[in-house]
This record gives structure tokens, C-alpha cells and sequence, in this order.
């Protein structure tokens, strides 16, 4: 059983390990709030967004899913539309201390926009059935409920810890200078990842 919760937890860090639009956004807004605790909002949004993507590609929704390739391939062209775009907004985006404070994300903002790049992003809806999905199909029973749970753990940790460390920076760079250098390089991470969605659907 070990076993398998381990192998849940190294392959769930390393889907949400890279810097994508949640993890960006999760960030930012750790760093743009005047506390820690108003971005719960977007924490807990976007963990339960990903229990949900989790908990439906494990009960077998990634095998309808993976079997029809037209799904697949609007799944990856609305991915990399949305990517761009969210790369578009990144690289334009400025930190609170240099915006007026009105522009810092409401709570209401704060779930809605996690919610869009949670559930509307192909992308990670591909990583989710495509990988967390097929990969439980190993395991049946409490074994593959196990894998689940480990998955899900992982999410909600790394969400916490990554607005946290937003929270640091944002403590560190009064100036928010750090942070346009870090929402330029987030944006240019991020047209990589839709280039990388482009070549796989002209390459499949």
C-alpha cells in the first residue's frame, strides 16, 4: 500500500511541479494580498477544483475521454488558445505595489479566475485523465482509492505552500520588481507549454 501512495505523490508533484497558469496565478495572488489569508479563496478554489478533476479521471472518465480523438484534439487546440492568452495576461500583469490598490483581486475575482484556469484548461485536464487517469487503472478497490487520496494530498499541499512562498516574495519585494521579472519569466514558460500543446496535436 505503501507503494502505491508513494508512486501517487511522486507522480502528482511532478504534473504540478511546473510553472503553469494555477500555479502562477496562486502565487501572485500570495503575494499581491495584504495577508496571508485572503487568498484562501483562490487556495481552496483551485485545490477543489483539482479533487474534482482527480476524483473524475480515476473513476473513469479519462478512458471515454483518451478513446475519442476529435475530444482530444479540441481539447488541445482550446489549450493552446488558452495559454497564449494567459501568457498574454501574465507577462502584462503588475504586482500590487505598483498598482493601485483597487486592481488586488476581490475574493469573488479570486474563485472565479482559479476556477477558469483550473477547469477550463486543457491542459491540465489532458495531465489529469491522461496521466493521474490511466495511471490508477493499475490498481483497483482501496489500492486505487489510496493512489486517489495521494493525488489529492499532494494538490492541496502544494497550493498552500506555493501562495505562502508568494506571500515571502511579496514581503521581500516591496518594490515589485522581482515580481514583474517573475510574472515576464511565467509568461514566457507558459507559450512554451502552448507550443509544446501545438506540436502534439500536429505531431499525433
Amino acid at each position: 500500500m505503501w507503494t502505491i501512495i508513494f508512486h501517487g505523490i511522486v507522480l502528482s508533484f511532478g504534473l504540478i511541479l511546473p510553472l503553469g497558469v494555477q500555479n502562477v496565478f496562486i502565487f501572485q495572488q500570495g503575494a499581491y494580498q495584504r495577508s496571508y489569508w485572503r487568498a484562501l479563496p483562490v487556495i481552496l478554489t483551485a485545490s477543489l477544483c483539482d479533487t474534482l478533476l482527480i476524483t473524475l479521471a480515476i473513476t473513469g472518465v479519462s478512458v471515454l475521454v483518451l478513446a475519442s480523438t476529435w475530444v482530444k484534439t479540441i481539447l488541445l487546440l482550446a489549450g493552446f488558445v488558452f495559454l497564449v492568452y494567459m501568457g498574454w495576461i501574465t507577462w502584462n500583469s503588475k504586482p500590487r505595489m505598483i498598482q493601485e490598490e483597487k486592481e488586488v483581486y476581490s475574493w469573488k475575482k479570486q474563485i472565479a479566475f482559479a476556477a477558469s484556469v483550473s477547469l477550463l484548461n486543457p491542459h491540465a485536464i489532458l495531465d489529469t485523465i491522461g496521466v493521474i487517469g490511466t495511471s490508477s487503472l493499475q490498481y483497483a478497490g482501496q489500492e486505487r482509492w489510496a493512489f486517489a487520496i495521494s493525488c489529492i494530498a499532494v494538490s492541496w499541499i502544494w497550493f498552500f505552500s506555493l501562495a505562502l512562498a508568494g506571500r515571502l516574495v511579496g514581503r521581500i519585494d516591496s518594490s515589485g520588481k522581482l515580481m514583474v521579472v517573475l510574472n515576464k519569466c511565467s509568461a514566457v514558460i507558459i507559450w512554451a507549454v502552448s507550443l509544446m500543446m501545438l506540436w502534439t496535436l500536429f505531431a499525433s
